[in-house]
């Protein structure tokens, strides 16, 4: 179980990473170089395609944070973890499910998110 949360925790430290450099260092510390990431909002294949994609979020949502809503689970080469996105120490209007699959060298080579809940359109 600590290695699956530590995954978890590994690959939202790279959604939560905001300094580029950073960022782009986790990303390929965590997913493999042909990662494939498919959410209802995005469809991307690469570390470059996801760093971008993680800006984006980042900026559309300034300051929030994502952070674990609950422990992951795992088998074989899949983990499962539920996340939330908020601003930091308040109710996070934002919730997901994302399932993860692995490599043989323990990245992430393809990620399948759900949004849950999604705040209504302003």
């Amino acid at each position: 179980m600590t290695a699956t949360t530590d995954l978890a925790d590994r690959y939202l430290a790279a959604w939560n990473a905001t300094d580029p450099a950073g960022r782009r260092a986790l990303v390929a510390e965590v997913f493999a170089e042909d990662v494939t990431y498919t959410d209802p909002l995005a469809d991307v294949a690469g570390r470059d395609a996801l760093d971008a994609t993680i800006a984006a979020v980042q900026a559309r949502f300034p300051g929030w944070v994502f952070r674990l809503a609950g422990p992951a689970d795992a088998h074989h080469d899949q983990v499962r973890f539920t996340w939330h996105l908020g601003p930091e120490g308040a109710d996070a209007p934002v919730a997901g499910s994302d399932v993860a699959v692995t490599d043989g060298d323990g990245r992430i080579r393809t990620v399948l998110g759900f949004l849950d809940r999604v705040p209504a359109p302003a």
